[in-house]
C-alpha cells in the first residue's frame, strides 16, 4: 500500500454506526444502497445517479424532496462507500464560517493528498443567497464536491449560479407500500430493530402506522416504536397504532412550498367545480394553522378571476367571508370560509373577465393611441367645447330602452377586431351575452357614426 492509499480514510470510519439507545429511526437508517426506502426514479439499477455512487465520480448535486424521503440516509450511504473524504455539515447549526474552514481544509487535502472532499450541506436552502455564494468558486474548481439536501423548490432557494453547477434529483415522499416495507423489515431486524421481541403487527395497524406518516420513514419508524412500546403482548393493534400517532401532524410549512402548493390546489379545486376537493385543501390548511386571511385574500381574487360575472354574487359573498374572517377570526370564521369556498366551487365559472382585461391590456401596452373619442371628453371646463369636447355626445337615457349605439373606444381598437369581453354561456353570463349581442350591432354603430 503506497502513501496516498494510506492517506485515504476507510468506509467505515466515516460512518459511526448508531448506539443501541438510539431512536428506532436511527438504528434502522440503511447501511447499504438497497436498504434504502423507495427513489427508485433515481437509484434503479442502471439509472444514472446509483452509477456515479457506485463508480465514485459523483459530481455536485442538490437532493430535493420532504422530510423524510431519503436525502440525508442517501449522504450517509455515499459517505460509507466514497473513497473521497466526507464532511457533513447542517445549514441549521452552521455558519459561513464553518464553511470557510471546511473548504480551506479540503483545499489542503486536495494539495497534499489528491483527494476530493464530498460536502453535505443539510437544508442549504436555509443560507441566504450571499451566504451561498461561498460555494460557488470551489464546486466551480473542484475543491469540493458539493451534496446539498433542501425540502424547499431549489429554484426558488437555491442561487442560480450554485444550481446551475450542479445537478439536481428530485426526491419522492414515501408511499405506503415503501413505509410499511420499511416498518415490517424494522420489526423482524434482530440486530439494529424490534426483532429480539418476536413482535407481530395487525395488518390494519400497519396500514395505519404508513398512512399517518405521510410519506415520512422517520415519522413512520417512531410511531412503530412507541406503538411497540405500548403494545400489552406481542403483537401490535390498530389501537396500540392509533395511541402512538395521536394527532396525525400535517405536513405542512407555512412559509414553504407546501404553502404554494396546497394553495394552489384549493384554487384549481374550486376552479374545476369540485367541492369536495376544496373543502378539504381548505380544512388541511386551516388544520396545519393557515392564515386565514390569506385563504379569504385568495377567494376574493379568484370570484373575480374565475367566475366574474356567470354569477355576479361570488364577488360580494367572498368579500363578506373576508370582512368575517377580519372581524370574527379564528375558530368560528372557519365556518364562513368553509361557506365561501363551497359556494364558489359550486358556481358556474367564467374567465371572460380575466380575459377581458388581458386583451384590453395588450392594447394599451402594444396598439397605437388615437386619443379619447371627442364626444367622450370632459365638456366642463372654459372653452374647450370650442374644441369639440363633448359635441356630438348621445345621453343614453334619453333613448329606448336607456341605450344608443356610439363609438366609445378610441379609433382602431380593439386591434384585433374582437370583442375584449366575450361572456360565456354560463350562469348569468349566458343572458349577459344575449343583451350584448342585441344591443351592439356594428351596422347600427356604423348608421350612428
Amino acid at each position: 500500500m503506497d502513501l496516498f492509499t494510506e492517506k485515504l480514510p476507510s468506509p467505515e470510519n466515516q460512518s459511526q454506526a448508531p448506539s443501541p439507545d438510539a431512536p428506532l429511526a436511527a438504528r434502522m437508517r440503511p447501511v447499504v444502497l438497497e436498504e434504502l426506502a423507495g427513489q427508485q426514479h433515481l437509484l434503479a439499477t442502471g439509472k444514472a445517479l446509483r452509477q456515479a455512487i457506485e463508480r465514485d465520480e459523483l459530481r455536485s448535486v442538490i437532493f430535493w424532496g420532504p422530510p423524510g424521503c431519503g436525502k440525508s440516509t442517501l449522504a450517509s450511504l455515499i459517505a460509507r462507500s466514497t473513497r473521497c473524504h466526507f464532511e457533513s455539515f447542517s445549514a441549521v447549526t452552521g455558519g459561513v464560517a464553518e464553511v470557510r474552514k471546511l473548504i480551506e481544509a479540503a483545499r489542503e487535502r486536495r494539495k497534499a493528498y489528491r483527494q476530493r472532499t464530498l460536502l453535505f450541506v443539510d437544508e442549504i436552502h436555509r443560507f441566504n443567497k450571499s451566504q451561498q455564494d461561498a460555494f460557488l468558486p470551489h464546486v466551480e474548481d473542484g475543491t469540493i464536491v458539493l451534496i446539498g439536501a433542501t425540502t424547499e423548490n431549489p429554484y426558488f432557494s437555491v442561487n442560480a449560479p450554485l444550481l446551475s453547477r450542479a445537478r439536481l434529483y428530485p426526491f419522492q415522499a414515501l408511499g405506503e407500500e415503501d413505509l410499511a416495507g420499511l416498518l415490517r423489515r424494522a420489526l423482524t431486524d434482530t440486530e439494529r430493530g424490534l426483532g429480539a421481541r418476536s413482535l407481530t403487527i395487525e395488518p390494519q395497524a400497519l396500514g395505519y402506522l404508513a398512512a399517518a406518516a405521510s410519506g415520512d420513514a422517520r415519522a413512520a419508524l417512531g410511531a412503530l416504536e412507541l406503538a411497540a412500546a405500548l403494545a400489552e403482548g406481542t403483537e401490535i393493534t390498530l389501537a396500540d397504532a392509533e395511541e402512538a400517532v395521536g394527532q396525525r401532524a400535517i405536513g405542512y410549512d407555512k412559509s414553504g412550498d407546501a404553502h404554494y402548493d396546497m394553495a394552489s390546489a384549493l384554487i384549481k379545486s374550486i376552479r374545476g367545480s369540485d367541492p369536495d376537493a376544496a373543502i378539504y385543501y381548505l380544512a388541511r390548511m386551516l388544520e396545519a394553522g393557515e392564515d386565514p386571511r390569506f385563504l379569504a385574500r385568495r377567494l376574493v381574487v379568484l370570484a373575480s378571476e374565475d367566475i366574474g360575472c356567470a354569477d355576479p354574487s361570488a364577488l360580494p359573498l367572498a368579500m363578506a367571508g373576508f370582512q368575517a374572517v377580519e372581524t370574527i377570526g379564528l375558530p368560528e370564521c372557519r365556518l364562513n370560509l368553509a361557506h365561501v369556498t363551497l359556494y364558489l366551487a359550486a358556481a358556474p365559472k367564467s374567465n371572460a373577465c380575466t380575459k377581458a382585461l388581458g386583451r384590453a391590456q395588450d392594447d394599451v401596452r402594444n396598439a397605437p393611441f388615437s386619443g379619447i373619442p371627442k364626444p367622450l371628453r370632459d365638456s366642463h371646463a372654459k372653452g374647450v367645447k370650442a374644441l369639440g369636447h363633448g359635441v356630438g355626445y348621445l345621453y343614453p337615457h334619453d333613448y329606448p330602452g336607456g341605450f344608443v349605439h356610439q363609438h366609445y373606444l378610441p379609433e382602431g381598437l380593439p386591434s384585433d377586431g374582437e370583442h375584449y369581453y366575450q361572456p360565456t354561456e354560463n350562469g348569468v353570463e349566458a343572458k349577459i351575452k344575449a343583451r350584448l349581442a342585441r344591443l351592439w350591432d356594428d351596422e347600427k354603430i356604423e348608421e350612428n357614426a
